[in-house]
């Protein structure tokens, strides 16, 4: 009597889905090793380090103007810059994919710069930009030809800026590749069906973007609140005014006040993990809603 064999998903419980490419075990304990080192076991060390603290220390350190200055120029700055990258960011990834123009390519190549530019270049150009004496810092400034009387460099709006430098091609190069794929037949029913531009716009494409879109805010906010390089030249570092809270926890790393910055990285950690998670469950909700796009 031949016995035939039992197909693999009720061959006994598992929690893989089986696969005809072996070796699952091997690739996730590997997985998991590369987390351990290089995610999960720095995040712990910095809330042991933090631990080391006491209470009312960390309550002392948590509350202090000058700290919650700080979190509040990092994480508004990222926020707004975010925002803003979402408009800008969907703009330039429709121009690149819908229309066919001299120099598309390199402008399409343009949009990585941030990636491959280092941080600290890009903050030394944005400042020689802004500053007061800058080709568009003076343009604006009281003094200038426009005699608006803004100042850019060593404002928070100058760390609004760098942020959004930085930020933009999460936005565009998540929205992009959903774009090419979009169906341009959908948008034709529509007008056919009497929509007028902004319904189809409003009804038909913005629906089955929103999950890119958010994807790419996330992106571009987790990358801003962590920022340095580009942003140390731009914000003036006045406490306060326009330090932000990486500007601060490196002041505590250079005053040996290790216990100090970590209770401050701690706190943009956590900070930072819980508009994350809001943002995941609104990323969730708009896949039942929209669609998994």
């Amino acid at each position: 009597m031949v016995v035939s064999p039992a197909h693999p998903a009720k061959a006994g419980w598992t929690f893989v889905k089986p696969s005809v490419v072996p070796g699952f075990g091997l690739t996730f304990g590997y997985t998991l090793l590369y987390l351990s080192l290089i995610v999960l076991i720095p995040i712990i060390g910095l809330f042991l380090k933090a631990a080391q603290v006491p209470l009312d220390d960390i309550v002392r350190i948590a509350t202090a103007p000058r700290t919650l200055n700080a979190l509040r120029v990092s994480f508004g700055a990222s926020f707004i810059a975010a925002l803003v990258n979402i408009v800008f960011g969907l703009i330039v990834a429709w121009v690149l994919v819908r229309y066919k123009f001299p120099g598309r390519r390199l402008m399409d190549a343009v949009v990585d710069l941030p990636f491959a530019l280092p941080t600290a270049v890009a903050g030394i150009a944005l400042s020689t930009l802004y500053a007061p004496k800058g080709w568009i810092g003076w343009l604006v400034s009281a003094n200038g030809p426009l005699h608006l009387g803004w100042k850019i460099a060593y404002t928070p709006t100058g760390i609004v800026i760098a942020l959004i430098f930085i930020g933009l091609p999460f936005v565009v190069r998540t929205v992009q590749p959903v774009l090419e794929e979009f169906e341009a037949e959908l948008e034709e029913a529509a007008a056919t069906l009497g929509a007028n531009r902004w319904q189809t716009i409003s009804m038909v494409i913005l629906p089955r973007l929103m999950p890119a879109i958010l994807t790419g805010f996330s992106l571009a906010f987790a990358r801003a609140v962590g920022e340095y390089g580009s942003v140390i030249f731009i914000a003036g570092n006045l406490p306060n005014v326009s330090e932000i809270a990486p500007v601060l926890i490196v002041i505590k790393l250079e005053e040996f006040d290790q216990a100090g910055a970590a209770v401050i990285a701690g706190i943009m950690l956590v900070i930072a993990f819980v508009m994350l998670f809001v943002i995941n469950l609104i990323q969730a909700w708009a896949r039942r809603r929209f669609g998994d796009v």
